[in-house]
């Protein structure tokens, strides 16, 4: 029981004497401990499965340690040489190469690693390393020249600018796969260009997605909204057998979902069937639905569409139907009562949807690929075939981290114009 202190009365304590001030600080600091312990397994499992991937990404996107780390000593030779000096690097930094093939363990490839770097930049490198590794391991007794040599063993040993590349790729900080993620490149002088107009894929590939994106949002926006709004205006029993209808795509595979469209899409599927019987189309020129853009953007409005319904029937089941009978008495017609009373009460279901579908739309993978075809592939797509066929896992890491910042701008618009507080999920 708290007490006066005999020496301040002023000053109240805790039967055994602390300051009452004292002893609430230090339950406090007791909880808070406590409560930090609670959440760090949710801290930590957050951290590395999610904070570390990124993180890793990202320094991924700016590094390039296969050269330095696999050809340490033709490194520091090549470091040396300046082109001016020569077209080509001096006798010792081909002995250095070879030692370093020499002394590569083979079980690990590392000459392998290096000529598969190489190889993004200088198409055969990958072959000119490996052709060089060969002969340098067989020979018996060094050459007279080693330069002259490994000359022999490839053309691209007798171009100059595949030491100027070499050089550029022995930084180990680099700015190459986010030029290349944006349509540029280094010249063999190190300038950055533009990309050749039959490689510009990358930003071609930005703009399709954040405008299919766009438009899958818009597109459950005007699906989702009359949906939402009987969902939270009809009497609950009906309300709620709509209710399991909307969730009942979150209980099938995404796969079997996706795969039910290419029935349905297909020449000579369940829709273009129907046409045909209808007398809509003529048989022998049935629409081509699946395998391009309308396939992705159907598709994916179908499988987003619930995401949009949730947050906005969250909100209208908040909104008291006595306002829109208010306005009614007032004298506002039915019209003018939706969009001037009902409609500005649900931009937080609008916006905490729209931010949803958008973000998942950006990032879709799974449903562009299977009915996508060739014209109807997003960037995501692209990651995963850098990070799949290609092994390009840098280039991948820089397409993923612009990604990433679009998303993040993205979000901070949202959170200035509608705010993260107001965000309503369901």
């Amino acid at each position: 029981m708290a007490q006066s202190d005999n020496a301040n009365p002023e000053v109240m304590t805790t039967s055994d004497g602390t300051p009452l001030k004292e002893s609430l600080r230090r339950s406090m600091r007791r909880n808070r401990i406590k409560a930090l312990l609670l959440v760090a397994p949710l801290g930590l499992f957050i951290f590395f499965s999610f904070v570390m991937p990124i993180l890793t990404m990202m320094y991924r996107s700016i590094t390039n340690p296969e050269i330095i780390d696999h050809l340490p000593r033709a490194t520091a030779e090549l470091r040396a040489w300046t082109p001016a000096e020569s077209d080509l690097p001096p006798e010792s930094f081909f002995r250095a190469i070879s030692l370093d093939m020499l002394t590569a363990d083979e079980e690990d490839r590392h000459i392998g690693r290096a000529g598969g770097q190489l190889n993004y930049e200088i198409p055969g490198a990958r072959s000119m390393l490996g052709r060089t590794g060969r002969a340098v391991t067989s020979l018996d007794e060094p050459p007279d020249s080693w330069k002259d040599f490994i000359l022999e063993q490839h053309r691209l040993w007798e171009d100059p600018a595949t030491y100027q590349i070499m050089q550029r790729q022995m930084n180990p900080i680099t700015a190459q796969y986010y030029l290349n993620a944006l349509d540029f490149r280094y010249d063999a002088e190190g300038n950055i260009e533009r990309q050749p107009e039959f490689q510009r894929i990358y930003v071609e590939l930005y703009w399709r997605t954040l405008w299919v994106s766009a438009l899958i949002t818009g597109l459950t926006i005007l699906l989702g909204f009359p949906v939402a709004y009987l969902l939270a205006n009809l009497p609950m029993r009906i309300s709620n057998l709509l209710m399991i209808l909307v969730l009942l795509p979150f209980w099938t595979s995404l796969l079997v979902r996706t795969s039910s469209w290419i029935v349905i899409l297909q020449s000579q599927g369940v829709l273009n069937d129907i046409l045909v019987l209808l007398g809509v189309v003529a048989d022998d020129n049935r629409p081509r639905m699946i395998y391009n853009m309308i396939g992705t953007v159907v598709g994916m409005t179908h499988i987003l569409l619930p995401f949009m319904i949730l947050p906005l029937y969250s909100v209208m089941k908040g909104i008291p139907p006595s306002y829109v009978r208010a306005a009614r008495s007032l004298g506002a017609n039915p019209v003018v009562a939706f969009f001037r009373v009902y409609l500005p009460q649900t931009v937080a279901g609008i916006g905490a949807g729209s931010i949803l579908v958008f973000i998942l739309s950006i990032g879709y993978y799974i449903t562009p690929a299977l009915i996508g075809g060739s014209s109807g592939q997003l960037i995501s797509n692209f990651i995963a075939y850098h990070m799949q066929s290609s092994l390009n896992w840098s280039l991948a890491a820089a397409l993923g981290g612009i990604l990433l910042v679009a998303v993040l701008i993205l979000y901070y618009f949202y959170n200035k114009l509608i705010g993260v507080d107001k965000m309503k999920l369901g």
